[in-house]
């Protein structure tokens, strides 16, 4: 089918907005050999550390695009996260068991990150690819759509130069104001809410006890979110009183006292810079016009209270990414395209709703029950049961096939042990697993499960076969891998499935539980 780089395009996808959402997309692509033009208006990256977090999933898509051991350098592992009263009471403790997703090797979590570092590092990630142009300083202030493709006005910011690119999509990154949206005229529902924050970036001076929490300070009144971000910095997040304005804070003299309050002094800190900023819970009514996609904040906006907002983002660009890149070269049909939104736009809800929910935890707005019922464990489950925050992603619609829930295995994130291939390479699964689609037998050769038109679809797809063999047995093929850590055995079993397709993105898409046919797009 046809190759990339046709010569109508000056790119085949244009990107607008480069901060982690863009970026992400625009290596996504690029490490798929997608040429990609970015448009950024920004000269320099953005110097207020917003984003503090990043997970496994996350940093399983870094290691997916080769880059993970890179941004492990700039980020430290999380320790937990606790909710404490004034007075010391602490009220709930979400502690992160080590990933089953086994992230860099390692097996933390959550990482704290500075994102001005990580952003940099990412930036630096891009500049390896030839098929990505960064265009620094310039303005999006035009899309035009049509049958083969979009036509983006850009503007110099220096010079006032308009000058057109022509891209077969685009992505819209360019956060919670998106002119792209306001352009595309895609309205936003939901609402702001009024509390202003004061946001503190201070750097360390000393290490204090327990600072490695990530702690939520509850009141009604002064609800704090306390936090360690790497390289050094520290970070709290307080809300303004109803009488306080921006204009009382106007020097570091001024927000002293509010770091005083909770016991940290010059000795502990010193304030690097604060920002003031608003809590928005709203959405985008559609992720998709004609050939443009919006993704992060463009799509949709959240409070900070689940560490998701910036992750949300990233994971929709890479999402569309590997789509758009298969779509590009010809070997996804069109229609993949339809299953971006009705992937992450569950992702987003729950996030969002997740984010809500913990804020009415930190705000003391929590009723007891609802308190219980967070700290509730359900009974009866298939699959053991972890806080929303912490357990691994699962994939509700799209492009799939099967029931999911809890106690079906389509849907779900494979983990990522340690595992052996014939000859004894041990790796993480990810890096010895076959690119693009990969069908996984337990014990059993998944090509001789299928019927010939269940193979003949598989193949379409230039999918590939492995067995995976337990330790204690003998492998049979060149391409079989060994389960070193007896993880993924018991993993299929969980489930009763002998036989799972999994997709680029490492979820399941289909198993023998249900039916193994190519899902429809």
């Amino acid at each position: 089918m046809s190759q990339h780089n046709h010569s109508d395009v000056d790119a085949e996808v244009a990107i607008v907005g480069y901060g982690p959402t863009g970026l992400m997309g625009a290596l996504t692509l690029a490490s798929k050999g997608t040429s990609v033009v970015a448009f950024e208006r920004e000269e320099d990256i953005y110097a207020r550390a917003r984003a503090v977090t990043v997970n496994d999933w996350t940093m399983r898509i870094f290691q997916e695009l080769g880059i993970d051991e890179r941004i492990g350098s700039v980020i430290e592992p999380q320790r937990a996260l606790r909710w404490v009263t004034y007075d010391g009471h602490e009220v709930m403790r979400v502690e992160h068991p080590p990933s089953t997703l086994g992230t860099l090797g390692r097996k933390p979590r959550f990482y704290n990150i500075y994102q001005p570092s990580m952003e940099a590092e990412l930036r630096a990630c891009g500049e390896a690819y030839d098929g990505l142009e960064v265009r620094y300083g310039t303005e999006v202030v035009g899309i035009e759509q049509d049958e083969s493709g979009v036509t983006v006005t850009a503007r110099d910011l220096a010079t006032g130069e308009e000058t057109t690119t022509r891209a077969r999509y685009v992505i819209a990154a360019d956060g919670g104001s998106s002119p792209v949206r306001k352009m595309l005229g895609v309205p936003m529902h939901g609402e702001t809410v009024d509390t202003l924050w004061i946001v503190i970036d201070c750097r360390v001076k000393r290490w204090w006890p327990d600072r490695d929490f990530l702690t939520f300070w509850t009141d009604k009144d002064r609800p704090v979110v306390d936090i360690a971000l790497s390289a050094g910095n520290h970070r709290w997040e307080i809300p303004l009183k109803p009488d306080e304005t921006e204009a009382d804070f106007a020097t570091s003299a001024e927000v002293w006292p509010l770091l005083k309050a909770l016991g940290v002094t010059e000795e502990d800190v010193e304030i690097h810079q604060h920002a003031f900023y608003r809590h928005h819970v709203r959405m985008a009514e559609t992720f998709r016009s004609g050939r443009v996609f919006l993704a992060g904040d463009a799509a949709h906006l959240m409070p900070p209270w689940a560490g998701a907002g910036m992750q949300t983002g990233m994971r929709d660009a890479h999402n569309l990414g590997w789509k758009l890149a298969g779509v590009v070269a010809g070997d996804l049909e069109e229609a993949w395209l339809e299953t971006y939104e009705a992937e992450r736009r569950p992702s987003a809800e729950l996030y969002t709703q997740l984010a809500v929910g913990l804020g009415r935890v930190i705000k003391q707005e929590a009723t007891p029950e609802e308190l219980e019922a967070m700290n509730r464990v359900p009974e009866g489950l298939v699959t053991p049961w972890e806080p929303p925050l912490n357990a691994p992603p699962t994939l509700t619609a799209g492009w799939i096939a099967g029931e999911v829930g809890d106690a079906s295995i389509v849907g779900r994130y494979v983990p990522q042990p340690l595992m052996c291939d014939a000859l004894g390479h041990m790796e993480r699964l990810d890096q010895l697993l076959p690119k693009g689609f990969v069908l996984l037998g337990a014990d059993i050769d998944p090509a001789s499960t299928l019927t010939p038109e269940q193979k003949a679809g598989w193949d379409a797809l230039d999918a590939s076969y492995v067995a995976v063999r337990a330790k204690t047995r003998h492998t049979e093929g060149a391409g079989d891998l060994v389960d070193l850590e007896d993880a993924l055995l018991p993993w299929f079993e969980r489930y009763g499935a002998r036989v799972i397709a999994v997709r680029p993105d490492k979820f399941v898409a289909a198993a023998d539980t249900s039916d193994l046919t190519v899902p429809a797009v």
